[in-house]
């Protein structure tokens, strides 16, 4: 017999399906001349010496792909947590730099101690869901992702900054914007796709992570977004710790750990270190532990994901991380997503 659905049938499972239309809404923001305008105006005639990345938990994870286009295209790219930026990094806060904050609220106490540190040095591109914050408000330019309310954990908002920084990036490296809308459309729409079958995933995952011990997320590249994200909701949303990691770092140390009750999601990523990831799947096997690819190719449906442009991929692979917290909290009985400690917006640094 199934497990009833009703206990994850709440806000947070709600702000999982509303993802597709909270990336249409991102992309119709987009179209909207004023801040490509202000942006081509901040950037003309000027390349920074470096551009420094901030921001704070998935925010802070959903930078990782915008670094790696930066630095393939020739830029100097820094990516800090904006803690340690503000209290250790802080030289990097001068002309030279080109400052991207991503903060869906927008007011946290770390992005306030920036603005007021960076004041009058480093000129700001702002990505947030709140245009009303001190981060929209101060930046030269702002890009909102226009995601809506979000209950908890962040979902819709992760998302839509990941397509709001794939833009970003696109501008900063000279792109066809027009492409760039295309190619989000149709991940918009693949999301749509994969989050029709969330029901058939849940049962299946719930299946799959019994009995679990510890639950690990690796892989490479644009993948270590979703990596680092999937394991942060695992811990927020289901009140399960799980470990996001570099696949090669992943050797050095867990596979210590390896046996019957440790789970291991593989990022499959990109084609240049797919093969790598085959090997890695194989050697957490024959260990004794549970390991499925995450990935156009995965052998589970629940954690196949469909074939979108290169830069599409990072938005969808966290889709297969959401139903494992969902799967999660089926196997507990209880609701995920609903804070019990901390709160939406993290007001002391």
């Amino acid at each position: 017999m199934l497990p009833d659905l009703g206990v994850i049938q709440g806000p947070y499972l709600q702000d999982i399906l509303d993802q597709p239309q909270a990336l249409r809404n991102t992309l119709r923001g987009l179209e909207e001349p004023r801040e490509l305008r202000r942006m081509a105006r901040l950037l003309e005639g000027r390349k920074p010496g470096r551009i420094v990345l901030t921001g704070m938990g998935g925010s802070f994870h959903a930078l990782h792909p915008l670094r790696l286009k930066l630095i393939d295209h020739g830029f100097t790219a820094i990516a800090a947590e904006t803690s340690e930026l503000i209290h250790y990094e802080s030289r990097w806060l001068d002309s030279q730099s080109l400052l991207i904050v991503a903060s869906q609220s927008g007011r946290s106490a770390e992005v306030k101690r920036l603005l007021e540190m960076n004041r009058g040095r480093a000129p700001v591109i702002a990505v947030t869901n709140t245009p009303e914050s001190p981060l929209a408000q101060r930046a030269d330019v702002a890009i909102l992702t226009s995601a809506g309310a979000e209950f908890s954990v962040s979902c819709k908002t992760y998302v839509t900054t990941l397509t709001a920084l794939k833009w970003t990036g696109d501008i900063l490296c000279g792109h066809d914007v027009r492409r760039t809308r295309r190619e989000l459309s149709t991940t918009a729409a693949a999301a749509a796709g994969y989050l029709a079958d969330w029901e058939k995933h849940v049962h299946s995952l719930a299946d799959w992570l019994h009995p679990m011990e510890r639950l690990f997320l690796v892989g490479r590249g644009p993948s270590l977004a979703a990596v680092g994200a999937g394991a942060l909701i695992t811990k927020e949303s289901v009140r399960v710790h799980a470990e996001g990691m570099g696949s090669a770092a992943f050797r050095h140390g867990p596979f210590e750990m390896l046996r019957r009750g440790i789970f291991v999601l593989v990022f499959s990523g990109e084609l240049k270190t797919r093969a790598l990831h085959r090997k890695l799947l194989r050697d957490v096997r024959q260990l004794g532990a549970s390991a499925e690819a995450v990935g156009e190719e995965a052998a589970v449906p629940a954690l196949e994901l469909p074939t979108v442009p290169r830069d599409g991929r990072p938005v969808l692979e966290i889709l297969p991380a959401q139903m494992v917290t969902l799967a999660l909290a089926l196997k507990s009985g209880h609701e995920p997503g609903r804070f019990a400690v901390v709160s939406k917006v993290t007001s002391t640094e």
